[in-house]
């Protein structure tokens, strides 16, 4: 799962996120999700989120 479709992805799941600031890196910052903020179904970016650790970041990997 890529974390471009929001239904993928649940609170308490483990996923890797690109910060905003690591954008071209590409840099991945892993951590538990605590709130999705994309409201769409679908993103071609990657669906964003807030971490437990309050980074936000949009979804390139889930690793439940």
């Amino acid at each position: 799962m890529d974390g471009t479709k929001r239904s993928d992805i649940k609170p308490g799941f483990r996923v890797s996120i690109v910060l905003k600031k690591d954008q071209h890196s590409g840099r991945l910052t892993e951590g538990v999700v605590r709130d999705i903020l994309t409201n769409s179904p679908t993103h071609s970016h990657g669906i964003k989120v807030r971490l437990q650790s309050g980074e936000i970041g949009r979804v390139k990997k889930i690793h439940q």
